[in-house]
């Protein structure tokens, strides 16, 4: 069985000065745990020595989301940290710098739809 590539777009906003946002094509294409902890590589959280979050948390939850959307360099980190069902929940709630969240609902309306529920 082999392996499909993920296809992600590097967009024209800025997810923070320096960095602009990649958005994953398909949001089917986000696997990533929904429940249990999460542990980060440095290159997405590097601001503590502890980079586990526990997804059973919604603040801690909410909280990775964040940083992964924000620093998130490739299509990987998209796809092995976040869930598409927990990102669609989430997406009303979570803090983003306005380039993160122009791209991903001009990639995915269904995003800007949950955020008018």
């Amino acid at each position: 069985m082999g392996t499909q590539a993920v296809v992600a777009v590097r967009t024209q906003h800025q997810a923070r000065p320096g960095r602009r946002a990649i958005v994953v094509a398909d949001l089917g294409s986000l696997r990533g745990p929904a429940h249990g902890t999460v542990e980060l590589p440095s290159r997405l959280f590097w601001s503590s020595a502890d980079r586990r979050f526990d997804l059973g948390s919604a603040p801690t939850r909410r909280w990775m989301y964040q940083v992964v959307l924000r620093e998130a360099a490739r299509p990987s980190d998209l796809t092995d940290c976040l869930n598409r069902g927990i990102l669609i929940s989430l997406w009303p709630d979570l803090r983003l710098a306005a380039g993160v969240r122009r791209a991903w609902e001009e990639l995915h309306p269904v995003l800007r739809s949950s955020a008018g529920a």
